[in-house]
């Protein structure tokens, strides 16, 4: 497991694009036939992926958690932005469809991902936290959720947000988990610009052409910086730090949250104008 360690607004300051990129951006994720994982020491967060092919794999647990199973003392949020496949916990099968959701809880010992075919496979997006209970392993699908849409096509963020895990739907101690679909021809993502101390965020760019690019906006408002993103990496987001972005074509986010609460509208929000 790849263990990353945050920099601070001050040390942040001073950091070059190649120091920014290994603290905030991971850039090996869905690799075929593997399980990866990072440990990020902000909020103890556990990102990774899975992707399997013609094989099934096996969710390790790792000497940086100190626990007998990964979620020995975690819960873990799954996104599936590949093809069709199952995600088998302590024995019960879930079958996830692209932009389907499974919320597993605290104390399962057994997760297991597969793919329904190796030609098209399923790509899992792992987002994990803390768990203080546990709580029902949940199978969300998204094409059965309501949509919440924001932006216009005259300021190119037009946009499409679906909630998977949060609290006024799946139960859970601390993740917060959707995704944001842009419109054709939108480019600009989480407008106005916001922080929020009280929780981090976690940013997966997908359905990005491969020639394409995000720009993304992080930092304090008055001292902001870029990391240039590509299909499948992921930004994290420190609670000091806005995030927002505009790519060169239209794509997907997944944004995932963990913290001291569970309130999609804690932000605080910046005018644009006020960046620097």
């Amino acid at each position: 497991m790849k263990l990353m360690q945050m920099a601070d607004a001050v040390r942040y300051r001073t950091m070059t694009t190649a120091e920014l990129r290994e603290t905030f951006l991971l850039t090996e994720l869905f690799q075929p036939g593997r399980i990866d994982l990072a440990y990020v020491d902000l909020d103890r967060t556990v990102v990774g992926s899975a992707a399997p092919m013609d094989e099934a794999l096996v969710l390790p647990t790792d000497n940086a958690l100190k626990a007998d199973t990964f979620t020995e003392r975690r819960e873990l949020g799954i996104l599936n932005i590949g093809g069709p496949g199952t995600v088998t916990v302590n024995g019960e099968r879930f079958e996830l469809d692209n932009l389907d959701a499974l919320y597993v809880g605290r104390g399962n010992e057994s997760v297991i991902f597969s793919s329904q075919d190796a030609t098209h496979p399923a790509e899992y997006y792992l987002l994990s936290y803390p768990a203080h209970a546990a709580h029902p392993t949940k199978l969300v699908k998204s094409a059965e959720l309501p949509r919440v849409k924001l932006g216009a096509p005259e300021t190119a963020n037009e946009r499409e947000i679906t909630k998977l895990i949060h609290k006024a739907g799946v139960q859970s101690c601390q993740l917060v988990m959707g995704f944001t679909q842009l419109a054709p021809g939108s480019v600009w993502n989480t407008m106005p610009p916001h922080t929020h101390m009280r929780r981090s965020e976690v940013y997966l760019y997908f359905n990005l052409p491969a020639g394409d690019r995000v720009i993304h906006m992080m930092g304090p408002a008055h001292e902001t910086r870029s990391l240039v993103v590509a299909n499948k990496q992921v930004a994290i987001s420190p609670g000091w730090s806005i995030h927002a972005g505009v790519g060169t074509a239209s794509y997907t986010f997944c944004w995932g949250m963990g913290g001291e609460n569970q309130d999609y509208d804690d932000m605080d929000k910046l005018a644009i104008a006020e960046l620097l």
